[in-house]
């Protein structure tokens, strides 16, 4: 899909997305196939003079965390097709807990591992910012706003994640995020996506995400659209604005 670019205030921020050893080949316990190859992109857009911020998120999961499968008994844990039913853990005050589908997945990016680690392709001195995000046992958190069940208030998200980052966008008056990273049908989607929900312009640049499952991209991207996310192509208008500081 082509941008429009509109007229009005224009700051950009850029989110890199879960770009972590556990997520890469060749040794990553969920690695993307391709993973890697998409760094040399997302250093050229760390590098855009524009960006009034440029935010790297990290996996950093507990090792109870309830989306490894090895946390769960058989025969219903295993890794990639495995579903378990999960709990909100902060339902809304005078409500019944929501429950819904979690996909069991191998343990990866666990804090203070390696496979926790951004990869050393990735130019992490550009970053001013860096969330950690899963933290909390019995909740996923794909999106580096909200855990699974759309929980945004600091407050409750406190034990999730170690940014408010819609606040942090705020405070520097961004009005367009650019996402990027691993893995395009999971985080990378899913942070996209609540970027417009917290009211931000959102832009998914195609070249510079992987997907666990590439074959589905082409319903990701129609998720994508529907969401009101702008899904992009490296040399779209749009990215001409980030040369201009």
């Amino acid at each position: 899909m082509a941008s429009e670019i509109e007229e009005g205030p224009f700051v950009p921020a850029l989110i890199v997305v879960d770009m972590q050893e556990d997520f890469c080949p060749p040794n990553g316990s969920l690695a993307v196939q391709d993973g890697r190859s998409i760094a040399p992109l997302i250093n050229s857009l760390l590098a855009q003079p524009a960006l009034v911020s440029r935010i790297a998120t990290q996996d950093y999961h507990p090792p109870d965390h309830i989306s490894f499968a090895s946390n769960h008994p058989p025969p219903n844990n295993r890794p990639f097709e495995s579903f378990i039913e999960m709990t909100n853990p902060h339902p809304p005050p005078g409500q019944e807990p929501e429950t819904k589908p979690q996909q069991l997945w191998p343990v990866h990016c666990v804090e203070d591992t390696p496979g926790a680690a951004l990869i050393p392709e990735i130019d992490a001195s550009l970053f001013d910012l860096v969330v950690m995000k899963g933290r909390h046992s019995q909740v996923e958190m794909y999106s580096a706003f909200a855990d699974a069940f759309g929980n945004i208030d600091p407050t409750v998200t406190m034990h999730s994640v170690t940014v408010d980052l819609i606040s942090e966008l705020q405070a520097k008056g961004v009005t367009d995020v650019f996402v990027v990273g691993l893995a395009g049908d999971y985080c990378v989607k899913c942070t996209a996506i609540d970027a417009v929900k917290a009211g931000f312009r959102s832009w998914l640049i195609e070249e510079a995400t992987k997907c666990v499952v590439p074959t589905g991209w082409d319903l990701v991207k129609e998720e994508l659209l529907i969401a009101g996310v702008s899904v992009i192509h490296a040399d779209d208008a749009v990215l001409k604005k980030l040369a201009v500081a």
